[in-house]
């Protein structure tokens, strides 16, 4: 069954109506092709969700009749940050994709030193409405109760500042010590805390950036023996914290 999302003021209560503007019209009338009587998921953004049936199409807005509302708690207890470092080509959009069915909170794409893409001001705005639209559909997809937020692209000094209010940052590291350590971190991790997760770019984190990263309070764990290239070291570790937090 397909899912929208609204505003709370799009939902009217006592009316038993919700009211879809925007975008979506064209999409649930004219690519999707949906029917009055048809039945479709709207999340709140928040806690609550609706099954409704269309009751009517509009020029400017699909009106919706709503059966019922559940709160069904399908987010993570916490709040994941990944904090991607930029890579080549198009991966950034998996990277996304993925990121979202796995329930991260944000994504925040990075520039590092080792970044071989660099992005001007106007050419990284249109690639963040990209991302976002993609974050979107992943939502949609696998049922998220909201929208991630894919953050503007930021330098590396930016982004560790910006991690400075989680509760914990982790950074994956090639140096860093075995197993055993990497898993007591990872316990220790309580539901209800913010994560940060640091993933370098294709060539990884030079070393001045990952001793800055640990001087801010990352902790460095590994990911095995395995080398993992940078679309696949965020989803490996975002995969490991979901199964360990996931009510």
């Amino acid at each position: 069954m397909q899912r929208f999302f609204v505003e709370p003021h799009q939902i009217d209560e006592e009316a038993h109506q919700i009211h879809i503007t925007g975008t979506d019209v064209n999409h649930i009338a004219n690519v999707l092709r949906m029917k009055q009587g048809e039945e479709l998921w709207i999340s709140d953004g928040g806690k609550c969700e609706y099954r409704c049936t269309i009751e009517a199409f509009e020029p400017d807005e699909v009106l919706l009749h709503i059966i019922y509302s559940q709160e069904p708690d399908y987010e993570l207890p916490s709040r994941i940050y990944l904090f991607q470092g930029l890579p080549k080509a198009d991966k950034m959009e998996l990277i996304i994709q993925k990121a979202v069915e796995l329930g991260a909170y944000e994504v925040i794409p990075v520039e590092t030193r080792r970044c071989v893409v660099k992005l001007d001001g106007k050419k990284a705005a249109k690639k963040v409405d990209r991302w976002q639209q993609i974050a979107e559909s992943a939502a949609k997809q696998s049922k998220r109760m909201l929208i991630p937020h894919v953050h503007d692209v930021i330098s590396f000094k930016e982004a560790l500042k910006y991690a400075e209010s989680m509760d914990i940052c982790l950074i994956p590291y090639e140096l860093a010590k075995e197993m055993p350590e990497t898993k007591e971190i990872l316990a220790a991790i309580e539901p209800g805390q913010s994560i940060g997760i640091f993933i370098g770019p294709e060539g990884g984190f030079e070393e001045k950036e990952v001793e800055a990263a640990i001087e801010g309070g990352a902790k460095p764990i590994t990911l095995g023996r395995r080398i993992l290239r940078t679309e696949t070291a965020g989803l490996a570790i975002l995969s490991v914290l979901m199964f360990q937090l996931e009510n």
